[in-house]
């Protein structure tokens, strides 16, 4: 969406109140960027970062098993090193995610018992659980 005239980005994002942040970013570099830019925004203005999560983090062949870091392989760790953060959790790309996201029903709610959902997201949940 376009900004009024006048009003950048970072004046919109002035206008709302954060009380922490998670960075989400894919291992590509070019995400890497945008990544690093939004946790100096959010530190610049005194919004604490919690962490980073690496989205489709690696696709695993559903027949054979096989993985492939298709993005790259650990770019979100190495930024989290470099920002002083840690890596709250990596998301793979998989099918299971994408269909449930597809439907408008985010897997940790239509499938709350899979091994996608507590072997990905339990590390995060109990991340921020313990933060709050």
């Amino acid at each position: 969406e376009d900004s009024k005239v006048g009003q950048n980005k970072v004046d919109i994002f002035l206008s709302f109140s954060f009380m922490c942040a998670v960075i989400v970013s894919t291992p590509q570099d070019i995400a890497l960027m945008d990544a690093h830019k939004g946790a100096e925004m959010f530190r610049r203005v005194h919004v604490p970062v919690l962490g980073l999560v690496q989205n489709m983090s690696v696709f695993q062949c559903p027949k054979c098993k096989h993985k492939t870091h298709i993005f790259g392989a650990d770019g979100a760790r190495k930024l989290a090193q470099t920002l002083g953060l840690e890596v709250l959790g990596d998301i793979p790309l998989h099918l299971n995610i994408r269909e449930a996201s597809d439907t408008g029903q985010p897997i940790v709610f239509s499938q709350p018992e899979s091994d996608e959902v507590s072997s990905i997201f339990g590390h995060i949940f109990l991340f921020l659980f313990m933060y709050f």
